[in-house]
């Protein structure tokens, strides 16, 4: 394994920011991207999800950053799979038939684009033989989440793409909107939640658990009439007619996902190799934590406020089983200390005196 100038090896660091919950920073627009490349210059190996990683028109390309959806995120860490680094991946587009026609064109000239601009390999394209009917919901507690009226038109697209010769898979579907809406206005001023999180995981989950292969989804929308009193976490979402550059970038070198008792090759990344997970401190709840957490690899829990409140109290957790962060910022120190092999306790007052056993 390559180690950087300053001398200790990659620790792989697992960054987390649930979608759809509202969080201060990874509830907009790509807003968690600074906050990840700190990480992974950090850490010098970060594994993270698509959520963290999209801002729409805008993106940024890492090769410490591995573009991991977040069903796939959950098998890794439990020890299911293992992430198989590559090249370039084939990006299969898998377009909504309920996708207008000019609005289609759009998408098909951003993925043009990005073939001649950025180099990427993208093709075939298949259209769902029904529209998908998207519908979100809002939960009592305001998270957001969705449905889909047709999910076996997704998969058979999706198995249509795999037999063609695609490794991963973009999906556009068509999602309702409503520009006067209270939720839209609220979040293009920088509160309340992304309405459309929810329901874009839902895609992506079923395609990566039926086709176990990198997915991804950008939604379909028509272009929103300007606003002046905008939050620049909502702007990359303002700066054209699609959200799928981002998408196919992430994609394009996204890792395999590889049954991990298919035998590991020499630079697979496996859950045995975790050495630190970044999560909201009130988001430490779900799959990927919980087996952090029982495989004793460092949890980093940073203030970072949601609708969720599932923190280390409310799971009943000892003092101490969590490292917590005012910040990002903290939490990146901490990648360090744990990566240069510094104990923690060392770097706080008072030090404890040592505990000598009777």
């Amino acid at each position: 394994m390559n180690h950087s100038a300053i001398g200790a090896a990659p620790l792989p660091t697992l960054l987390l920011v649930p979608t759809g919950i509202g969080c201060d920073v990874g509830g907009f627009a790509g807003d968690a991207l600074p906050s990840a490349r700190l990480l992974a210059a950090a850490s010098g190996c970060l594994i993270t999800h698509p959520n963290v990683m999209n801002g729409a028109s805008l993106y940024w390309s890492d090769s410490r950053i591995h573009y991991v959806e977040g069903y796939g995120l959950d098998r890794f860490a439990v020890g299911d799979w293992s992430l198989r680094p590559v090249r370039s991946q084939r990006i299969g587009l898998l377009l909504d038939a309920g996708i207008e026609p000019e609005l289609r064109q759009r998408h098909l000239q951003v993925a043009d684009g990005c073939r001649a601009s950025l180099g990427l390999e993208i093709g075939p394209v298949v259209t769902t033989d029904a529209a998908l009917g998207v519908h979100l919901e809002l939960g009592e507690s305001g998270i957001s989440w969705g449905t889909l009226e047709r999910p076996d038109a997704l998969l058979r697209a999706g198995e249509r793409l795999k037999a063609a010769g695609a490794t991963a898979i973009a999906v556009v579907a068509r999602f309702p909107e409503d520009a006067e809406s209270e939720a839209l206005a609220a979040y293009r001023h920088g509160q309340g939640v992304d309405a459309l999180a929810g329901a874009e995981a839902v895609i992506s989950h079923l395609l990566v658990r039926h086709l176990q292969m990198p997915c991804a989804h950008a939604p379909a929308l028509a272009p929103l009439p300007l606003d002046p009193q905008l939050d620049p976490r909502a702007a990359g979402e303002e700066l054209g007619y699609t959200f799928l550059a981002c998408v196919l970038v992430g994609l394009s070198r996204a890792p395999d996902l590889v049954p991990a008792d298919a035998g590991r090759r020499e630079g697979d990344l496996q859950a045995d190799r975790l050495g630190a997970v970044v999560v909201p401190d009130g988001a430490l709840g779900g799959e990927a934590v919980l087996a952090a957490l029982e495989q004793a690899v460092p949890v980093i829990a940073v203030a970072n406020p949601s609708l969720l409140r599932v923190g280390a109290d409310a799971l009943g957790l000892p003092s101490g089983s969590v490292l917590p962060a005012s910040s990002y910022a903290e939490a990146a120190g901490l990648v360090m200390a744990l990566r240069e092999g510094i104990s923690v306790a060392s770097l706080h007052r008072p030090i404890p005196g040592l505990q000598e056993l009777s």
